[in-house]
């Protein structure tokens, strides 16, 4: 039986955005012996509802649009970019939809910081630090990560990776306080801000970085290694039984 992950378009209303970018994920996807299946941001919730019961997993992809600031309790800064409330609403279906049946969830730049936000966390509106984060698409090292020891990100570095891995970068914002049951998995050591967190749950894969591993899946071991963890994530997955609670974690 294929493996299925959702995938929301990235944005409700860019298409040369979303034709540029949603066909490198959905390769990447491919690549680690998954079936995408696209959902449309301007789909009705109980059609959307309908794609979610035939999937075993979430990626939450990058976009150009910003969370909006109201959501973690901050007005916009005039450096914040639109937020896109077609994307948000379909966001946030998917990541009730994964925490309440454990689906893995991998989130991607913009996906990271939806997740973050939905477990109650906040975000810096615009980074303002000595690392520049957002070099453009053909930088493929724009800066260190230092991946955090024992964690599951850790554990996919390849034997010969250091600790502190070279990604590429292509964000303004950046995660400011951790969600509810986020760990910090890496940061920029330079200047300290957040790369990558995951859910602090032995049996629930959650893993969201900042960087672009599908952009780099041919080329590096490493993102190739996310896919690859996150898709065996999905296979294993099962349906919560009736009586075990499917609260969030």
């Amino acid at each position: 039986m294929p493996i299925r992950i959702a995938i929301p378009e990235p944005t409700s209303s860019d298409q040369a955005y979303n034709q540029r970018s949603l066909p490198l994920y959905l390769a990447a996807l491919r690549a680690a012996g998954a079936t995408p299946i696209i959902v449309p941001l301007h789909e009705r919730q109980d059609r959307v509802a309908r794609l979610l019961a035939g999937v075993q997993g979430i990626l939450l992809p990058g976009s150009g649009a910003d969370v909006d600031p109201q959501r973690y309790g901050e007005d916009p800064i005039p450096e914040c970019g639109e937020a896109d409330p077609g994307r948000t609403a379909v966001d946030e279906l998917l990541l009730q939809d994964a925490f309440n049946l454990r689906k893995p969830i991998l989130g991607i730049c913009h996906g990271t910081q939806t997740l973050n936000v939905w477990r109650n966390g906040s975000l810096v509106q615009d980074l303002n630090t000595p690392v520049n984060h957002r070099p453009g698409r053909e930088v493929v090292e724009a800066h260190p990560v230092r991946i955090a020891q024992g964690s599951r990100l850790a554990r996919l570095l390849p034997p010969d990776e250091p600790v502190e891995a070279q990604v590429n970068s292509s964000h303004h914002q950046a995660i400011r306080l951790p969600g509810d049951n986020l760990l910090v998995s890496a940061v920029s050591p330079v200047d300290g801000v957040i790369e990558a967190v995951e859910l602090d749950s032995a049996d629930h894969f959650v893993l969201a970085v900042q960087w672009h591993p599908e952009r780099t899946y041919t080329h590096r071991a490493f993102s190739r290694a996310i896919f690859a963890a996150f898709v065996r994530a999905a296979e294993a997955w099962e349906p919560p039984r009736i009586d075990e609670s499917v609260s969030p974690a």
